[in-house]
């Protein structure tokens, strides 16, 4: 039997997606190279960004979905991601041993030991929601799905290295702490699966998922990445910044409009 090429287009796109943005985010963790973890922050908010503003939602407005219920659908996800930030599904807090905050000795692996756990839970669920956004965004247009697959992975490393932080903190090992985030990257395969068999019966639907999965681009952009840029505010910081800025709006141009 033959499969059909938008499905493993998913299955490729998400599989190897989980893969790439864990291996990548283990490897800086553990060598603790800061300084490439602050450039691809700032790679990351030019690969979202245009990812939203330049293909997903123009895609999503070109249909023939009611703009107004777009623009509704955009309100809702940014307000859904703003609530799942709130009860720590989309981005942890955590303090360390001598961070400042005068806590009884080990206060802070307990506390990370407590948690460690339902990181792993509030990955999974992530990476499923990813994964029914990849293959929504493949449905609407195989580039469009490409780009979205890199903006996927250019958000989730940084992401991912808090986490492999908060884990080893935790108690687990280098091996344990990336087993266990390889195996919740599976549910992102799972994610586009289901998105592929359910949004390809409904693709009336696909417009308002290109906007949700836009609203989580932006607002992660907007209310993470950016304000940890706007931290380093000298022209030394600065000046590479907006050039990883514009390298990663070029990228996606290159990639959803060179071979147009």
């Amino acid at each position: 039997m033959i499969l059909d090429p938008i499905l493993v287009s998913i299955l490729l796109a998400t599989s190897l997606g989980g893969a790439v943005s864990i291996t990548a985010a283990a490897l800086f963790s553990f060598a603790l190279l800061s300084k490439m973890v602050e450039r691809m922050v700032s790679l990351s908010v030019g690969i979202m960004l245009s990812t939203a503003l330049l293909n997903a939602l123009p895609e999503a407005f070109e249909s023939k979905a009611d703009p107004r219920t777009l623009f509704a659908t955009l309100l809702a996800g940014l307000l859904a991601f703003f609530l799942l930030e709130k009860l720590a599904l989309l981005r942890h807090s955590h303090h360390h041993e001598h961070d400042g905050h005068h806590h009884a000795h080990g206060h802070d692996a307990r506390e990370a030991g407590k948690s460690g756990w339902m990181i792993l839970v509030g990955d999974g669920l992530h990476n499923f929601t990813d994964g029914i956004l990849i293959a929504a965004a493949f449905l609407a247009e195989p580039r469009l799905g490409l780009v979205t697959g890199l903006a996927m992975i250019a958000h989730e490393i940084p992401q991912e290295i808090g986490d492999f932080i908060v884990l080893l903190n935790a108690g687990f090992s280098r091996m344990r702490a990336y087993v266990f985030n390889l195996l919740c990257s599976l549910m992102g395969v799972a994610g586009g699966v289901l998105g592929y068999y359910t949004l390809d019966k409904a693709s009336h639907l696909i417009p308002y998922v290109l906007v949700f999965a836009s609203s989580g681009f932006l607002y992660i952009a907007v209310s993470d990445l950016m304000p940890q840029m706007q931290r380093r505010a000298t022209v030394r910081e600065t000046v590479p910044q907006v050039i990883l800025v514009a390298l990663g709006v070029s990228l996606v141009l290159l990639l959803t409009h060179g071979a147009g």
